[in-house]
């Protein structure tokens, strides 16, 4: 019982982690086109907000939870190939986490060389993750 338990509170801090993640590139978008000081200010505010307080709260529950899971039963999740591409499908998504870090960070800074075609491209990348990773974890496929 108490893994179902781990496995609802893994299933909605991914949610979390996911919201973040599509909202957060959809701000850079919007703060590329921001043409006063007062938006641009204030858009930076509202991307260190949500990374800082959804984005990796999420994302720090997202794995221990995960890791939990995966304690419960490792030898059968070491045998597991949709296991094995599923946690590469993560490994990319943290890799997109510490990405969109860089450029709240770049935002911060007024360092941006990115113009809001990229953003909204970049924002379309977390959707094939999700995809693949309920994908591989509902129905197994290997």
């Amino acid at each position: 019982m108490s893994m179902l338990w781990i496995k609802a509170f893994h299933i909605i801090a991914m949610v979390c982690w996911f919201a973040a993640l599509f909202y957060l590139p959809r701000l850079f978008v919007y703060h590329v086109d921001a043409t006063d000081a007062v938006s641009r200010d204030r858009f930076c505010i509202m991307e260190r907000r949500l990374y800082r307080g959804i984005a990796i709260p999420s994302m720090i529950a997202t794995v221990a939870l995960g890791i939990w899971l995966y304690s419960l039963n490792p030898s059968y999740y070491t045998s597991a190939g949709w296991m094995h591409a599923k946690l590469t499908f993560v490994v990319l998504l943290l890799a997109y986490h510490h990405i969109c870090g860089a450029y709240v960070r770049k935002f911060a800074q007024g360092t941006n060389t990115r113009s809001g075609r990229f953003f909204r491209i970049f924002n379309e990348l977390p959707v094939f993750a999700l995809f693949a990773i309920v994908i591989l974890a509902v129905v197994k496929p290997f």
